[in-house]
């Protein structure tokens, strides 16, 4: 009786140009029998963006060093300096605090 665990990717989607949303799930297996599989989703933006008390903004990359090699190339592919650009813009319209 062999138990193993794995994480697969089984989806990657882009959102809105800059959102990248991640779906991983976690399989249980016995002697090669799948008993269970649970599904945890996540999505990424280029920065995490601030807004200080005096007004000014901290826009923070966001680190993708942990993500699947599949999830940073995606990222590094969709994340160009004028989608990086525009989102910063976005971020401060939406006047997020």
């Amino acid at each position: 009786m062999a138990l193993t665990k794995t994480t697969e990717i089984p989806k990657i989607e882009v959102v809105q140009i800059w959102n990248i949303q991640v779906a991983t799930d976690t399989v249980v297996k016995e002697d090669g029998v799948e008993l269970s599989r649970s599904r945890h989703r996540h999505v990424l933006t280029p920065y995490k963006s601030l807004k200080a008390s005096d007004g000014t903004w901290t826009h923070t990359a966001t680190d993708i060093s942990g993500q699947d090699a599949s999830v940073q190339a995606i990222a590094n592919a969709v994340w160009t300096d004028t989608v990086k650009s525009d989102y910063k813009t976005w971020a401060e319209a939406q006047d997020m605090i």
